[in-house]
């Protein structure tokens, strides 16, 4: 059976620094579009970045652009979340998801579109 696992969520002062991972079980891994979400108490879940298989074509969220950084080691199963500059406003739990879609010009938020989910990891920020 096939999970995503995350790591590496914790606590961090503004103006801090953390790198998300997610480990994907199974041998396909490389043909996904990878996608991490973050969801703050109260919000809705908000697509924060993605990257296709080959790891040549990424997308980020307007709220994360110039800080954040998506990456992927196919050899290891892994995505990378590694966000920089952290603001209050982006304390969330973050989840990785696998996408369905097969390529990053064909990114929908559709719940339908993300077959994977990993449980979450906590991400606070203090000021």
């Amino acid at each position: 059976q096939v999970q995503l696992v995350e790591s590496g969520g914790g606590l961090v002062q503004t103006g801090g620094s953390l790198r998300l991972s997610c480990v994907a079980s199974g041998r396909t891994f490389s043909t996904y579009v990878m996608t991490w979400f973050r969801q703050a108490p109260g919000k809705e879940r908000e697509l924060v970045a993605a990257i296709d298989g080959s790891g040549g074509i990424t997308y980020f969220g307007d709220s994360v652009k110039g800080r954040f950084t998506i990456s992927r080691d196919n050899a290891k199963n892994t995505v990378y979340l590694q966000m920089n500059s952290l603001k209050p406003e982006d304390t969330a739990v973050y989840y990785c998801a696998r996408n369905t879609r097969g390529r990053i010009g064909a990114l929908r938020t559709t719940p339908g579109d993300y077959d994977l989910w990993g449980q979450g990891t906590q991400v606070t920020v203090s000021s």
